[in-house]
C-alpha cells in the first residue's frame, strides 16, 4: 500500500503530497517520509531535520535559499495548524525562473510538498502556535544561505492576512530584480 499520493506541480520538481493514514481501533498511523515511496525526493540524501514553531498568526518567513555548492532540496510539512506555503523558482534557464507555487499546508490534511534545488521557500502563518517540519538534503550552511525579500512587490503575492511579524533579516533580503538566478 502506497503512503503516499504524489502530484507534480507547474514548477519543475515541486511534488505536493497527500498523506494516508493507516487506521484501526486504536487510532492511525502517519507515514511522514519514506525514502522509498517518494519518488519526487528521488535519490537525494536526508541531511538534516528542522521543526520550526512560529507563534503568531499573520506571521511572515522566507524567502529562504542555500547557494551552490550547498543548494538544498527540501520536504515540508505542517505538523501543527495552518500556512500558505510559497515556492519561488530561481533556476535561471528555468522556464518558470521568477515563477511562484502556492500551497495550504494544513496539519488536519497531513499534506506536505517537496522543493527542489534552487528554490526559495517561504510561508506565512494562518493560525497561531503553527509548527513546521523540514527534511533537508543539504547541511545547512550559513555562508551560503541567501533569501529573497518576500514583501517584493513585483511578487505579487497575495497573504491572506496582514503581516503582524517578519524578521529583520528576511526583510534586508534582496529583490528578486537583483537576483540574476541560479545555476543548476
Amino acid at each position: 500500500m502506497r503512503r503516499f499520493e504524489e502530484k507534480e506541480e507547474f514548477i519543475e520538481g515541486i511534488f505536493s503530497i497527500s498523506k494516508k493514514l493507516v487506521h484501526d481501533e486504536r487510532g492511525h498511523l502517519e507515514r511522514l517520509f519514506c525514502l522509498n515511496e517518494l519518488r519526487g525526493w528521488g535519490d537525494r540524501p536526508i541531511a538534516q531535520v528542522n521543526k520550526t514553531f512560529t507563534a503568531h498568526r499573520g506571521t511572515i518567513r522566507g524567502f529562504h535559499f542555500q547557494k551552490s555548492p550547498h543548494a538544498e532540496a527540501k520536504f515540508v510539512c505542517c505538523l501543527k495548524g495552518k500556512v500558505t506555503d510559497f515556492a519561488l523558482d530561481l533556476r535561471r534557464l528555468s522556464k518558470t525562473f521568477g515563477e511562484i507555487f502556492k500551497i495550504e499546508l494544513d496539519a488536519n490534511l497531513r499534506n506536505a510538498v517537496i522543493l527542489p534545488e534552487g528554490v526559495a521557500h517561504g510561508f506565512q502563518t494562518l493560525t497561531d502556535d503553527v509548527e513546521m517540519l523540514y527534511f533537508h538534503s543539504q547541511f545547512h550552511a550559513p555562508e551560503q544561505e541567501c533569501g529573497v525579500n518576500i514583501l517584493d512587490a513585483s511578487l505579487k503575492l497575495n497573504f491572506e492576512l496582514d503581516c503582524t511579524m517578519i524578521s529583520e533579516k528576511d526583510k534586508k533580503f534582496k529583490m528578486l530584480q537583483q537576483i540574476r538566478g541560479l545555476e543548476f
